[in-house]
């Protein structure tokens, strides 16, 4: 399974001395690239432990040994960096995102990503900040304006012009050579900042103010729009974090008392009216309504809940008073986690970007060097004009700017993930959402997952005992479960009205059978084949009648399950798991997209074979009898096949299927925000949605292409620019916009993907989310 590189591991291990975790708001890191070259920073700082970074908050988590490194020093190579620094407090604390902060009298610098993987910039830190308001704004519009005014002293006063170039390129120079200084006093010398410091100041030296004027205008102007455009790829997700409501009405007694939402424990309830929004992640104890979850699972249509659903934070009650007991805190609620979540998954690097990550660490230096050697060759063995050719060596400098290369991964990667977890479609990790789209094996899980995971009682066949006994004594055994079959017949019971006994001893053997002590009685509720086995450690076979039984149920493609007293056969009772209304449009459709789908499942051949007809599954597509352990192995053995060598993908919903899905290539967790579907695996499906399956697969290709095309788009206009600086067809401020202008491009593109919607030919009907977590 793809790992998340959210906790970087940085820095040294933790020593004895350090003091407590940190937390500092960054201003300015807000994108993958700034948050490496800070983790580098640290990570060159002794007695630094701890260390974790998230983009979408902007913020830096550590522990620091002050005796080793003085806080000022960390805080003071940020500022050196391009970053605005402000401590939160402890990591622990650091709970509120960033839009709360207040940033006002900040400066928000531009900054450096290092290693040529970076361009000093400023984003807009300050969400819905006018884009001219911040310091980059101010930068534009300065430099811009002198600009223009030393063009309009060129029509009647020359010598002011040049000298009102020479202010315009010092005013945007500035800020990239003190970064530069910075970031090679750091271990950073080949960034981009020093790429076009060197190049603007060359040009003043060689008599071309102007062009140096304009160089740093449009790289100024670039930066200010990939800043707004990095704003707008965040913002969905930093929206997330403003949708739980401040207050809640915390009931006591036969009253209510409105509370601070962020300080309710687990166990308190609290009173949600119509029109509000859930204050924390619950259950119904009493009342009904409709439930917008959007803000959680991307679903639009309310969805109707009553007593005993799970609810979310920030999920709106349209129409009913809910009584709602409170089962997650504040910091531990679907929102938060979905939040931290997608930071992972922003932080993690995709094979793609770690190449670029390596290529560029190489191209930068390259470039530096061509450029000298096209500056200074030919004036030295063929006398060539000085001024000629270290003009075009530094115009080689400002088209050698990987920015639009470097950009290109991560900004496909961040709004494809966006674009995705507002559809309900969770990827932990750019390694997964590449993974995704090349599979062509998806291997899923038959109850919870296919089916809809509710099973219920359709046929009971008593031998030795009445029906209702069989019932009885069947739910009192499985009193202790949680598993859907078990459910399934708990509720049989409760229709029926039958008074349970307390079960004693009560255990769970995983694929196989729950057994307990009921009324003294050595009682067990398991599988066929279980209880074959138990009659056969009695030295004695199931009647032949049972078996009988048992195949007529199988055939119908319903699950039996024996009632053993002993080794003595008790009943059949027959379950029946219907397959989800989506279940199979979206296997069609997944071979479709050329992906080859197999079911897995616990269940006996002939009723798996029966579940899979009504599928439009092959019989070849399906594996029967599987336990746990036999899941995992499969998948092993699917990833060593010539078929699965491309990817292999594994969709599942529950505890049982936890090593099976961290063993696939890319595991899918089916559940609208449980435990198991935002941590188990590397993707998950919220709104609980079997066609978000193929609709991951479609998105990763999309991002993929999106990828490829701002690649060949970044090394395009480099290769032209190029060529045509070499035979002297390119100046400067062309140069500039090679760069500039790629990075537009590359931007542009990615953000496409924002609007990225799944086919509307295959959009299938959406069942409601399922409240709660369901086992396998």
């Amino acid at each position: 399974m793809a790992s998340s590189e959210r906790s970087s591991g940085l820095g040294d291990s933790a020593a004895a001395g350090s003091g407590p975790p940190l937390t500092y708001l960054v201003e300015g890191m807000d994108c993958a690239n700034c948050v490496r070259g800070v983790e580098r920073m640290v990570a060159g700082l002794p007695g630094t432990s701890a260390v974790q970074t998230s983009f979408t908050r902007q913020t830096l988590s550590l522990a620091l040994d002050e005796s080793r490194t003085p806080r000022a020093v960390l805080e003071g190579n940020l500022r050196a960096l391009g970053y605005v620094p402000s401590l939160r407090g402890t990591a622990g604390a650091a709970t509120t995102p960033p839009q709360e902060h207040d940033h006002s009298g900040h400066a928000h610098a531009g900054h450096d990503h290092g290693h040529g993987e970076g361009h000093g910039h400023d984003h807009a830190a300050v969400p819905g900040q006018a884009w001219y308001a911040g310091t980059q704004g101010r930068l534009v519009l300065g430099s811009g304006a002198l600009l223009a005014l030393a063009w309009t002293f060129g029509f009647f006063e020359p010598a002011l012009a040049t000298w009102g170039y020479v202010a315009a390129t010092l005013l945007g120079v500035w800020p990239l050579a003190r970064r530069a200084w910075a970031s090679a006093r750091l271990g950073e010398p080949f960034s981009i900042n020093m790429l076009v410091t060197v190049a603007a100041l060359g040009a003043l030296l060689i008599g071309e103010a102007p062009e140096g004027a304009v160089v740093v205008f449009f790289f100024a102007v670039g930066e200010l729009l990939e800043g707004v455009a990095a704003g707008r790829a965040r913002a969905g997700i930093q929206a997330l974090a403003a949708l739980t409501p401040r207050t809640a009405l915390l009931l006591e007694g036969e009253g209510t008392r409105e509370v601070p939402a962020a300080s309710l424990g687990v166990g308190q309830t609290v009173q949600v009216r119509p029109g509000d929004r859930i204050p924390a992640d619950g259950l119904i104890l009493s009342g009904r309504s409709g439930v917008d979850d959007s803000p959680v699972t991307g679903e639009s249509v309310p969805v109707f809940k009553a007593e005993g659903d799970a609810v979310y934070a920030g999920s709106i009650n349209t129409d009913g008073v809910l009584t709602v007991r409170v089962e997650r805190a504040a910091q531990d609620n679907t929102i938060a986690r979905i939040i931290a979540l997608v930071e992972e998954a922003e932080s993690s690097r995709a094979p793609t970007a770690r190449f670029i990550d390596r290529f560029s660490r190489v191209y930068t230096p390259a470039v530096v060097l061509v450029a000298a050697l096209v500056a200074t060759v030919p004036p030295l063995t063929l006398g060539a004009d000085w001024n000629t050719w270290l003009y075009r060596g530094l115009a080689l400098l400002l088209i050698g700017c990987p920015c639009a290369l470097v950009l290109s991964v991560p900004a496909a990667l961040t709004s494809a993930i966006s674009a995705g977890t507002r559809r309900g479609l969770l990827v932990k990790g750019g390694a997964a959402l590449e993974k995704l789209g090349s599979s062509r094996l998806v291997a899923l899980d038959k109850t919870g997952t296919l089916t809809a995971g509710r099973p219920r009682v359709t046929d009971i066949a008593a031998f030795g005992a009445g029906r209702a006994e069989v019932l009885r004594l069947a739910a009192a055994t499985e009193s202790g479960s949680s598993h859907p079959l078990a459910r399934a017949v708990l509720a049989a019971a409760a229709e029926e009205g039958l008074t349970l006994p307390t079960a004693q001893d009560a255990q769970a053997q995983a694929g196989r059978a729950v057994t307990a002590t009921v009324e003294g009685r050595a009682l067990s509720v398991g599988s066929p084949r279980h209880a074959a086995e138990q009659a056969q450690a009695a030295g004695q076979t199931l009647p032949a009648e049972v078996q009988a039984q048992i195949a007529a149920f199988e055939a119908q493609g319903r699950t039996a399950v024996v009632l053993q007293d002993g080794a003595v056969c008790l009943g059949v009772l027959a379950l029946r798991d219907e397959p989800r209304p989506d279940a199979r449009a979206t296997l069609a459709r997944l071979r479709a997209l050329g992906v080859r789908p197999l079911m897995l499942t616990g269940d006996n051949a002939r009723t798996a074979q029966a579940i899979a007809n009504d599928l439009g599954l092959a019989a070849g597509d399906v594996r029967a009898e599987l336990l746990p352990a036999d899941k995992l192995r499969l998948i092993t053995g699917l990833r060593d096949s010539h078929e699965g060598r491309a990817g292999v993908a594994m969709v599942g919903d529950g505890i049982n299927d936890a090593p099976a899905l961290a063993q696939a290539d890319v595991g899918i967790a089916m559940g609208g925000g449980t435990d198991v579907a935002l941590e188990a695996a590397d993707a998950a499906l919220l709104r609980g949605r079997l066609a978000g399956v193929a609709e991951l697969i479609e998105l990763s290709r999309a991002a993929m292409v999106n990828i490829r095309v701002n690649i060949a788009l970044a090394l395009g206009l480099k290769l032209v620019f190029l060529v045509t600086t070499l035979l002297g067809s390119t100046n400067l401020w062309m140069a500039i916009l090679a760069d500039t202008g790629a990075t537009a491009l590359v931007t542009a593109n990615a953000l496409r993907l924002l609007r990225w919607r799944p086919r509307e030919d295959a959009v299938v009907a959406q069942p409601p989310m399922p409240a709660g977590t369901r086992l396998t």
